[in-house]
């Protein structure tokens, strides 16, 4: 195995699923400038995530979508022309 080719900066952070406020505490070696209070008191890094296994369609067996992006709206609004001719 190759020596030295690991992080040794590794530490607890917190990694919080914006879509539901699911939120747990890991160890990573992830830059971020945002942080949190645990629910020890103490103040970790905050990772923010989109999508986690808590809200994945996969995991959860529900369609939800989730769109903090606005990236369907984008979709919709640049196809706008091409749904409105299939329904005439």
């Amino acid at each position: 195995m190759k020596k030295d080719i690991h992080p040794k900066n590794y530490r607890l952070v917190v990694f919080k699923d914006m879509s539901n406020d699911y939120a747990f505490l890991t160890k990573s070696t992830v830059d971020t400038k945002d942080t949190i209070v645990w629910e020890d008191g103490k103040e970790y890094p905050l990772v923010k995530l989109e999508i986690s296994h808590t809200s994945h369609p996969f995991f959860t067996g529900k369609m939800k979508l989730v769109d903090t992006a606005g990236r369907v709206d984008k979709f919709k609004n640049r196809y706008k022309k091409h749904f409105e001719k299939k329904k005439n």
